[in-house]
């Protein structure tokens, strides 16, 4: 058996499972593939008509024209298996990170269109930035908290396009607070909320660096129920009065959060550096809860994507 047959014997094997899987719980983007291959190292999403393809850096060298045959290859044999045609699948390179902000534009423009997720509804690209607008791995999660916001005060910290907010606000969060440094960011977020009927006088998005906002919403007494935290794993971007690593600022991020939380409170805090380690000094001073097996979704089969916390006073 030739490596392309394994590939899409793989692809047939995970579609027949998943499309079912998919539509049983009302989602219309979800993991097809993730790696599962070695000598295709490829993340498959399918975002409802359109497919988005990863190709991740794995430093092998190929010639450039060999490279670009396989990647033919590989995008034939996933529009033969799926159905879908060359323009529905989008192809993007994760180069290794190496200090960029998170969230980087391709040069391309692509074009927006809506994917539902358990009746929510969000905008997604599949070309412009890095990433689509809409973070899979969090699914579950986002899915925890629509259940606990009811009559809740949330705050979302590192908001990104806001759908934890949206979330929140659909499950009967009394108010919000969406925090994000991006312009960019906060007006997606802000197009997510228009397309999900969520009042922005109840539910505010905040411009605004994420460590000056922990000190400004605790001198001025602010309280929240349910709050979640999902920094980058590092972010150098010029609009930040400091440099941000996850694993070196985790408490003066965590503490932060919690002086805003009420009691009886909880804070979701996660984040995807691979190496990252919760510091002891967390566990002695909070009621630390590893949720990380249950927040991953049973499409990744990447169980270590990113890892999560619940965290109590």
């Amino acid at each position: 058996m030739s490596e392309i047959t394994a590939f899409a014997n793989r692809l047939g094997k995970n579609i027949k499972h998943l499309m079912k899987w998919a539509r049983r719980h009302d989602l219309e983007a979800w993991r097809l593939y993730d790696r599962d291959v070695p000598q295709y190292p490829f993340a498959i999403d399918i975002y409802g008509e359109h497919i988005h393809l990863q190709e991740y850096d794995t430093g092998w060298l190929l010639p450039d024209n060999v490279h670009e045959a396989w990647l033919v290859e590989v995008q034939n044999a996933i529009g033969y298996v799926t159905g879908f045609k060359p323009e529905q699948i989008h192809l993007k390179r994760r180069e290794r990170q190496k200090g960029k902000e998170q969230y980087e534009k391709t040069g391309q423009l692509g074009v927006d269109f809506v994917v539902h997720e358990h009746g929510r509804a969000f905008w997604v690209n599949l070309d412009k930035y890095l990433d689509t607008g809409l973070f899979l791995d969090h699914r579950n999660t986002r899915q925890r908290l629509g259940e606990l916001a009811s009559g809740r005060r949330f705050l979302n910290l590192f908001a990104y396009t806001g759908s934890f907010s949206v979330y929140a606000a659909t499950g009967g969060a009394v108010a919000s607070e969406t925090v994000d440094l991006s312009n960019t960011y906060l007006d997606w977020a802000r197009r997510n909320f228009v397309l999900n009927d969520i009042d922005e006088t109840q539910h505010q998005i905040i411009r605004a660096d994420v460590l000056q906002y922990l000190k400004q919403a605790a001198d001025a007494g602010k309280q929240f129920d349910l709050i979640v935290m999902d920094p980058p794993s590092f972010s150098n971007s010029k609009k930040m009065l400091s440099i941000l690593d996850v694993q070196r600022d985790q408490s003066i991020l965590v503490d932060g959060a919690m002086r805003l939380l009420a009691p009886k409170g909880v804070l979701f805090f996660s984040n995807n550096l691979r190496s990252f380690e919760l510091d002891k000094a967390l566990t002695e001073r909070y009621d630390i809860k590893d949720i990380s097996t249950q927040s991953v979704p049973e499409d990744f089969r990447n169980k270590k994507i990113h890892q999560c916390w619940e965290i109590r006073a």
